[in-house]
């Protein structure tokens, strides 16, 4: 689905009656009845449906050109809205093409008096777009309109900017002695800055989708269509904003950013109007270090670091990843482009000399950590080459992490479908909010004295302590114990989970009937969610899950809150 605009329309509407004043591009005029005799065959014979009933074919609009089939007249027509109509959203369909906008009165100054007494105007900025647009674009566009709309407004006010620009407007129509209104847009075209603002705002948004331009000299106007944004690094893909929200939402403290350009390039692409915390974070980026630690060497709030990654993320800069570490999995991502005539390969042997993109990737035909490829005799961590390679791949989207999930499946039928008093404890939801001001915090003990920290390889604090239990040595004794530890479970399972050797140790099987209890075993919380949430160590953990390995199942797949970044079948 194409997502650029067609033709951007300036119209104005006043005391002395409304005008198309500007559109770009701009092209000669056709009249229906022109197109329609252009495309008659004058050899065909007319037959009996056409002499009993003349049906009239639908024109389309939309040609290579842009915008045709409309006339600046019937354009100022529409657009010069009645007042009821302004300060709103205005969508019109006609035929195969959308408009959308949002039209803005505003009072004129009087540059003499320097007081606003000379009359109310209406100026519509008009996006023409595909009728098949989706509802997401066409909000975009009005949010654009609305925004051009509010600046425009306040330089009128500030230095009649707008009366300015509409009487050399006004002036180059007036002077064109054609009928073809190109000449006229030429001359608006260089005496106008406002004219060749919305050449450039159409042109950023049909080549990148990413609009950073100044109005008048003086206003800064930023905006992101991210359908368009996120298409030069997702080929193919139409990332909608809803589908960033969810991947926004489901940012947590151990996720990392992984920037798709240098840190310099987005200094000086933020610089029109950046955040010195923005620059302050980008000084202590590294993809090894999570968000709670970029945080920490920033001197930054979590939150505040969340909201950064948020506008990067959104403005097609930056991607999240879990931090770069030794025991990550990593796999060739299903679409990668691993053909020979990629030109991806030329990049990479560009990047790294003397390296070969496709016997890099071959160390990942299975999952693979990086703690695999290394050898821990020579070198127990992994080379700083092997990191850059790792990272590169990521950044085109060659790679793919996966994690582990556990499922529970006590009997061969899964979960026992007898009615049981279990309440399952619902962790903290996967979508809570970015920008909230408290975030999921991992289980404590009272050893811990509420301090719980999250390390860059996610190799979390080695220290867990359940509650201290005094069990007799007798049969009964332990029987007892297991009863009351899986007193709210089916008979079903608990026979079977009795049947487990783990099942002995006591502290073992607190920890399985918590974990279970909270739901952490229905498939939905991979291994790093459950450590961070339960402050566990990673080697608890999977020998937890060796030990009741009779009725847990593991598997590996990517995590639902990223994957848009990598996979093609998430969206």
């Amino acid at each position: 689905m194409e997502v650029s605009p067609l033709c951007v329309i300036l119209v104005k509407s006043d005391s002395k009656g409304d005008r198309l004043l500007f559109r770009y591009p701009f092209v000669h005029y056709e009249s229906p009845e022109t197109l329609s005799k252009t495309k008659r065959n004058p050899y065909a014979l007319p037959t009996a449906e056409d002499l009993l009933q003349t049906s009239v074919v639908p024109i389309s609009t939309i040609s290579k050109r842009g915008l045709t089939g409309f006339s600046d007249e019937v354009l100022s027509s529409l657009f010069a809205v009645k007042n009821d109509l302004c300060n709103r959203k205005f969508e019109l369909k006609v035929n195969d093409v959308r408009f959308v906008s949002h039209p803005t009165q505003l009072q004129l100054r009087n540059k003499q008096t320097e007081k606003d007494d000379t009359g109310i105007m209406l100026i519509n900025i008009v996006f023409s777009l595909s009728a098949l647009a989706s509802h997401s674009v066409v909000k975009c566009y009005h949010d654009l309109s609305k925004r051009i709309g509010i600046i425009l407004r306040h330089e009128e006010k500030r230095c009649g900017y707008i009366s300015e620009q509409t009487q050399t407007m006004m002036a180059a129509h007036d002077d064109s002695c054609t009928n073809n209104n190109g000449a006229a847009f030429e001359v608006i075209l260089q005496k106008c800055t406002l004219a060749a603002n919305i050449k450039k705002l159409y042109e950023d948004l049909c080549s990148t989708g990413l609009v950073n331009i100044r109005l008048n000299s003086w206003i800064p106007l930023s905006f992101c269509l991210p359908q368009k944004a996120h298409q030069w690094h997702l080929k193919g893909k139409l990332v909608e904003p809803e589908d960033i929200d969810r991947c926004l939402l489901a940012l947590r403290p151990y996720h990392s950013l992984l920037l798709l350009h240098p840190v310099q390039h987005l200094i000086n692409f933020t610089s029109l109007d950046s955040s010195p915390s923005l620059v302050q974070m980008l000084s202590q980026y590294s993809p090894m270090k999570n968000l709670q630690k970029l945080a920490k060497d920033s001197d930054l709030s979590l939150k505040h670091v969340f909201e950064l990654t948020a506008h990067l993320v959104y403005w097609a800069k930056a991607t999240v990843i879990f931090p770069v570490c030794s025991k990550n999995n990593y796999t060739i991502a299903s679409d990668a482009p691993i053909s020979l005539r990629s030109g991806l390969i030329d990049m990479y042997s560009t990047f790294f000399p003397g390296g070969n993109l496709i016997r890099a990737l071959s160390e990942f035909s299975l999952p693979t950590s990086l703690g695999q490829i290394t050898n821990p005799l020579c070198n127990p961590s992994p080379e700083p080459d092997l990191i850059k390679s790792i990272i590169w791949m990521l950044q085109h989207h060659l790679l793919v992490q996966l994690h582990t999930y556990v499922q529970y499946m006590p009997t061969d039928n899964g979960i026992s479908s007898t009615k049981c008093s279990r309440q399952y404890v619902k962790t903290p939801p996967r979508t809570s909010s970015v920008l909230s001001t408290s975030f999921p915090e991992p289980s404590r003990t009272e050893s811990e004295s509420g301090t719980s920290t999250v390390s860059e390889a996610q190799d979390f604090p080695k220290h867990f302590a359940l509650e201290s239990i005094t069990f007799a040595s007798t049969d009964d004794d332990k029987h007892n114990y297991q009863e009351e530890l899986l007193h709210d479970f089916p008979t079903e399972e608990s026979t079977q989970i009795f049947k487990i050797p783990a099942t002995n140790n006591p502290e073992d099987l607190k920890l399985f009937a918590r974990l279970c209890r909270k739901g952490y075993f229905q498939g939905n919380h991979h291994l790093e969610e459950i450590m961070y949430l339960e402050n566990l160590p990673r080697s608890q953990l999977l020998q937890l899950l060796d030990k009741f390995r009779d009725v847990l199942v593991t598997y590996e797949t990517e995590d639902p809150a990223i994957a848009m970044f990598s996979s093609s079948s998430y969206l």
